[in-house]
């Protein structure tokens, strides 16, 4: 049996309101985070989750905890249920799956950048190859 668990977790990060949605099944965690502008109410949440929802960028799976196949005690339900619903920063796991999304856009963009400036060296090249052809032939 797979079990997955997904949640929205909305909190304020100056200047703006910030959306991190993690999703977690048996073989992984994967997160992305939303930028909001003012502070949303929850029906501007649902609403942009449901208009936007193939838009959302997940980083990379992250190999997530496997949970015991045993019914928790109800006592430790209660208190992971009271310890849920209590206001907390971004989790251990989506910082981490937030950083490696950082990390890979990083290295996509110095790729792009070096690509770019190699075509530009290449560009000055041909041009300053053809206004020695130029010179040479007298003109």
């Amino acid at each position: 049996m797979c079990v997955s668990k997904a949640s929205l977790t909305v909190y304020f990060d100056p200047p703006f309101w910030v959306g991190l949605y993690q999703r977690e099944d048996g073989v992984g965690c994967q997160v992305c985070k939303i930028t909001f502008g003012g502070e949303p109410r929850d029906q501007e949440v649902l609403a942009w989750l449901l208009n936007h929802w193939r838009d959302l960028r997940f980083s990379p799976l992250t190999a997530g905890s496997r949970e015991a196949s045993r019914q928790p005690n109800p006592k430790r339900m209660r208190r992971e249920a009271h310890k849920a619903t209590q206001p907390s920063g971004t989790g251990t796991k989506a910082q981490q799956a937030l950083q490696l999304q950082r990390e890979q856009m990083k290295t996509q963009r110095k790729a792009g950048s070096k690509e770019r400036r190699e075509a530009e060296r290449e560009r000055k090249l041909a041009l300053r190859q053809e206004k020695r052809r130029q010179k040479h032939r007298g003109h």
